[in-house]
């Protein structure tokens, strides 16, 4: 089987989770910088079978677009002309950040830990994953 590959999509960093092969557990992956996202991409998807990028969708409260989706369209189009043979599905992202912090301070993590944004990405991008396998 092959992999599903989860992108917290952000302006400067970028938290990336995948499944396992056989698409039960979401791991975090990583955290890359936004500019070296696309390159990343190649390299992984060239080692490792994936049959699916998620992305999250940025929505505010009233179910509208928030603004960061401005920077995520481009990217999309981007991802989609460099890897045409993968496809993109959208996942609501809201409320990702603040159960990624909850989920630091559930695991004991210290405060120096829980102030490190690229950990909170990487979560980010691994719960969208997991809220995904579960409704799927």
């Amino acid at each position: 089987m092959s992999r599903i590959l989860a992108i917290d999509f952000g302006k400067k960093r970028t938290g990336i989770a995948v499944t396992d092969e056989l698409q039960i557990i979401a791991s975090g992956l990583t955290t890359v910088n936004t500019n070296e996202l696309i390159p990343f991409l190649k390299d992984y998807t060239s080692k490792n079978k994936v049959e699916l990028f998620l992305v999250g969708k940025p929505k505010q409260m009233n179910n509208t677009d928030s603004e960061s989706e401005t920077l995520i369209l481009p990217f999309l189009q981007k991802l989609k002309n460099q890897l045409p043979n993968i496809p993109i599905q959208r996942v609501d992202e809201r409320f990702t950040s603040k159960m990624a912090f909850q989920t630091m301070l559930d695991g004991g993590l210290k405060k120096k830990q829980r102030q490190n944004k690229a950990l909170v990405d990487e979560i980010s991008a691994t719960i969208i994953l997991q809220s995904y396998l579960y409704n799927k």
